[in-house]
This record gives C-alpha cells, structure tokens and sequence, in this order.
C-alpha cells in the first residue's frame, strides 16, 4: 500500500494556543479513518491542513500535492463534507448539480441524479424547503458523484436522526467506497461509525495519543470483568481504566497478555468509545 497523507513535524498556532504539536502520521490508500478527540484537540485543524484550507508549519503531502501551493489540483481528487452542509439556501436542486458539473471535471451527472432519485429530494426544490436530512442527501450525492481519491467528513451526520445517520453509513460503503478510496471521518458518535473503520487515530491537546488499525487494536486492548475476590489483583497490572457494573468491577487493559488475563475474568474487546473515555481521562478536568 502506498500513502495518500503523510504528516512530518505538522504544527499550527493561533495566537498562543498550540492547535497541533508536530504531529506524524501515515494514512494509506484503500483506508477508512477515524480521527477522534475532544472537542479543541485539533481535528478540525488536520482537516483543514489537508484540504489546503489553513496554513501550517511542517510537511504535509497529499496525494503527493503540497495542499498550501497545489490546492487546485489537489481539490479534483479530494471532496469534502463539514457538519454544515454549505449550500446557498436560495439555489434550487437541479442548479445545483448544474453547477458542480460546471466546475469539476470528475462529476457524474448520472450517478448523483441516480442516488437522489432514491430520496424525496426533488430538481426543482430550492434547498431552503429541504430538511437538514434532505440537505446532507443532497450534498453526499454531490460528493460521491465525484471520482475522488479522498473522501474527507467533518461530523457529516450531526443533528440528524438515527436512521438518517444509519442510512448515510450505509450509502457511503456501497456507492462510494472501494479500495481505491480513503475515507477520513471525525465524529463524536463513535458508536456508529466503529463496524466500517479499519484504523483508529486517537488526537489530544494537539498530540496523536494512539495511531493503529483496528487489527492492532483488537489485538492490543483488552476488557476483563472481574469479581470482587480478584479485583485486587487486576489493579496490580496496572489497568487503564477502571468501571463499576452491576456489583463488578471492568478493567482495560494495555498490552497484558491474554492468559493473565483470563485468569481475572471474562474478556472482552472494548468499543472505541470506552477507549477513548480510558484514554482521555482528565481531558475536561
């Protein structure tokens, strides 16, 4: 495999607030990525160094373009979507396609009309009538109507409704994504998008804190529920995190060896999100 993003050194200030701290990172082609952090750990401005929309110390090479001077020709393989759908309220459906196929030359009329013709989003309706569900309908049909090697999704399905989201997911995976894409997705609901990622990078306080993928996760972490007669000795393996349940005790753990493990407990993978809560602890202190 071969990278579409590689991160050397990455570094960004506003003001006196450090947004990223000499970052490194791989992202290979073929990848759906999820970057997860809290709120102010500099997601938004990794993104945003990639599109080429903010300047940033360091080296940063995408699809083999330098996004500060080769932005143009970066943007005819990336296409992204931000938490805020930014189309004008007053352009109606059909004008927008129009216009998209006006300017990119990778645009499929026929795919993006095709996609819609299985929603309520209609050509002649202006985009201040749709919901916000239609209007993320519209926009990733625009999108996946483009032939681009990156796909990049800052919170796409924020606000919207569980079936909207579900739906959104399941769209991406059959008519967008195939090895020769890669996708990039910042969410908080990590719940819903863990089933389709296959590397996890974990950002806090401008610092990467966990880059792998998923296998190596999986192969990593581990969750043991203990009863209370042999929670003492889960604490001297010096576990992550530590949770109450129903009388029980759930450790996390770090790269302790499996039948060590087993001895304490049954075992279980943890979910992103409970990785990223032992991980984050202290974050919001």
């Amino acid at each position: 495999m071969s990278a579409v993003v590689q991160a050397r050194g990455l570094s960004k200030r506003y003001g006196t607030t450090v947004a990223l701290d000499g970052v490194n990172f791989e992202i290979e082609s073929g990848r759906i990525v999820g970057l997860i952090g809290p709120n102010g750990a500099g997601k938004t401005t990794v993104l945003k160094a990639i599109l080429g929309l903010s300047e940033f110390d360091g080296d940063l090479s995408v699809l083999g373009f330098d996004p500060k001077t080769q932005r143009p020709q970066l943007m005819e393989q990336v296409c992204f979507i931000a938490d805020v759908a930014v189309l004008p309220r007053w352009i109606r459906v059909g004008q927008a396609i129009d216009f998209v196929a006006g300017v990119h030359p990778r645009f499929s009329r026929e795919k993006c009309e095709a996609f819609l013709a299985s929603t309520k989003v209609k050509p002649g309706m202006r985009v201040r009538e749709l919901s916000k569900g239609m209007i993320v309908q519209l926009h990733l049909a625009l999108v996946m109507a483009i032939d681009a090697r990156i796909l990049v999704l800052d919170e796409p399905t924020l606000g919207l409704d569980i079936l909207y989201r579900k739906t959104f997911y399941e769209n991406l995976l059959s008519q967008y994504f195939d090895e020769n894409k890669t996708i990039i997705v910042t969410t908080h609901q990590v719940e819903e998008v863990e089933h389709i990622l296959t590397d996890l990078i974990f950002i806090r306080e401008g610092k990467i804190t966990l880059n792998a993928s998923m296998e190596e996760i999986g192969d990593r972490y581990a969750e043991v529920l203990v009863n209370p007669d042999k929670a003492d000795a889960a604490r001297a393996l010096h576990p992550l995190n530590e949770r109450q349940i129903f009388g029980k005790s759930i450790f996390l753990f770090d790269g302790v060896d499996r039948g060590r493990l087993a001895d304490l407990g049954e075992l279980h993978k943890p979910s992103i999100a409970d990785l990223f809560v032992a991980t984050m602890k202290g974050t919001y202190a």
